[in-house]
């Protein structure tokens, strides 16, 4: 079983389980189906707002995409997710890339 379908079926049986979900659109990001990892990185957001790995993620989706104002954006949230998780490590990386798209 391929890993997209291995991951939908872990989904079917719950929907809300934030590592499928990221796994899933990791893996139609990398494939460039660029609408179905930002849907499935939406979805992974709305029931895991705190999940900041998904915001960087979802960010480099949208670059790749060349939706450059909308990576700002999910930066910038993704700043304030990672400052209410106190992972700083994260919050520096997304910093550093908000600020390259800015300056570009």
């Amino acid at each position: 079983m391929d890993r997209i379908a291995a991951l939908n079926d872990i989904l079917t049986e719950n929907p809300k389980d934030t590592f499928a979900r990221y796994g899933l659109a990791m893996e139609y990001s990398k494939q460039g189906d660029f609408d179905r990892a930002l849907a499935e990185f939406s979805l992974l957001l709305e029931n895991d707002p705190n999940y900041t790995a998904g915001y960087f993620m979802a960010a480099q989706t949208l670059v790749r995409a060349e939706r450059v104002e909308d990576a700002k954006k999910m930066l910038r949230d993704g700043i304030a997710s990672a400052r209410r998780t106190g992972n700083l490590h994260a919050q520096s990386e997304m910093e550093a890339m908000l600020g390259e798209l800015t300056s570009a």
